[in-house]
């Protein structure tokens, strides 16, 4: 019988982001006529992946601090969790976040099992593919790896990417409106987000509006509402800080369509099959974490300047967000065909290729482009087994020699050797 065990100790948005490797790792197990997925993830969200997962048997752990625990409730129900976990023998175990408590639960099994970030001989070690997603991100713009797939590389046969989420389509709830999401310099303000709303409002024919965040951005919708028409004010629904994590699945899964930047909320609307329009800006972006699936459009700032480092400072005044504010970006949402958008704006479309999830740009420029897609050829050549048309044998060379190193081959961990090498 299969056993695998995945350990995502990071946030909402991870947690949904997962779901290509758990449901691949599922349909595994089914084939080889049955077994067992478990997941791990902070007790926060037990419930929620239980909701999210229910082929999977979940086990939280205190990995955010326990709400509600002092330090010795914390302990022994840590201690409680990973005792059931070293009882079982895993076929593969999955770290996907780099953290003390996650290497922690890796060194309890043996290194050949493990993949993603791992224990090897006493030391910390992390797949060859975990390596090329950090040299990779010294050039963002030029690459473009979605997080749910490399999650589902780390396994060597991933569940197609047209399996993971249903194409998007409208529910009968209404238009939502997440505000914001952990990083607040990623979002857009009221002033700037209140026409967007109002146009796209009156595009979808809707007659609902309702708007998702935590109690602590209940200020910023108050002040978004104010902005807005008395028409379409009067139909708002104003849900910040009055759901849980089951609600706000509730709230998300019914609409006809989802504003937001890049949320944990937009990962679950793509979850459901909901229509997304994503505005990424500031260090989101979308050949990263833009939502999974068909049937979504991301709205990208793509200054010369994007995406920037979100720990360092802004220096220039949050000008990313200036493009959204412009009379032709309206336009264009409103589905005006003469509409011509401001510079440092692009209109994607998401898709799906062999590799994983894929953003096509259908408005405006995206200068980075032949870049992303020598770096997808050479990507999927090498994780997927997907033959390149030979026109670009070169750029592939020049990509091969920069991003790998000898040690990436010379001696591959065990049990995993190197594929599309040699």
């Amino acid at each position: 019988m299969a056993r695998f065990l995945v350990l995502q100790l990071a946030r909402l948005g991870d947690l949904v982001q997962t779901r290509r490797l758990l449901a691949g790792l599922n349909a595994k197990a089914a084939a080889a006529g049955g077994g067992e997925v478990h997941l791990a993830v902070d007790c926060s969200l037990a419930g929620l992946a239980a909701r999210l997962y229910p082929f999977a048997q979940i086990h939280g752990l205190p990995a955010h601090g326990a709400a509600g625990l002092d330090a010795g409730a914390a302990a022994s129900q840590a201690r409680a969790v990973l005792g059931e976990l070293a009882a079982l023998a895993f076929d593969r175990v999955y770290t996907l976040n780099f953290s003390p408590l996650g290497m922690a639960i890796a060194a309890m099994f043996p290194p050949e099992v493990q993949r993603g970030y791992r224990q090897f001989a006493g030391q910390t070690d992390k797949d060859t593919l975990l390596r090329l997603v950090f040299r990779i991100a010294r050039d963002r713009r030029g690459s473009g790896l979605n997080l749910a797939d490399i999650w589902a590389h780390l396994d060597d046969e991933p569940l197609a990417p047209a399996q993971v989420n249903p194409e998007a389509a409208p529910r009968g709830g209404g238009l939502g409106v997440a505000l914001a999401g952990r990083a607040a310099r990623r979002s857009l303000p009221p002033e700037i987000l209140a026409p967007i709303v109002r146009t796209v409002f009156r595009r979808s024919g809707v007659t609902r509006l309702v708007l998702l965040g935590t109690a602590g951005q209940a200020g910023e919708a108050r002040a978004l509402v104010r902005k807005l028409d008395p028409a379409v004010a009067a139909s708002c629904v104003d849900a910040t800080g009055k759901t849980d994590l089951f609600g706000l699945c509730e709230a998300v899964a019914g609409l006809d369509r989802l504003l937001t930047p890049d949320t944990g909320a937009m990962h679950l609307a793509a979850y459901y099959g909901v229509p997304v329009t994503a505005f990424f800006l500031s260090s989101a972006w979308c050949h990263e974490t833009g939502p999974y699936g068909l049937g979504h459009e991301v709205w990208q700032a793509t200054l010369p300047c994007s995406p920037c480092l979100e720990s360092a400072p802004c220096e220039r005044g949050h000008v990313c967000r200036l493009p959204f504010a412009d009379p032709g970006f309206l336009r264009a949402l409103a589905g005006s065909a003469k509409a011509i958008l401001p510079p440092g704006l692009a209109r994607f479309a998401t898709d799906c290729d062999a590799l994983g999830a894929a953003c096509r740009l259908v408005g405006g420029e995206d200068a980075s482009a032949p870049d992303r897609q020598a770096f997808r050829a050479f990507a999927a050549r090498r994780l997927v087994g997907a033959d390149g048309d030979g026109t670009d044998l070169a750029r592939e060379r020049e990509l091969a020699e920069r991003l790998y190193l000898e040690t990436d081959w010379i001696l591959p961990p065990p049990g995993r050797p190197l594929r599309g090498e040699g």
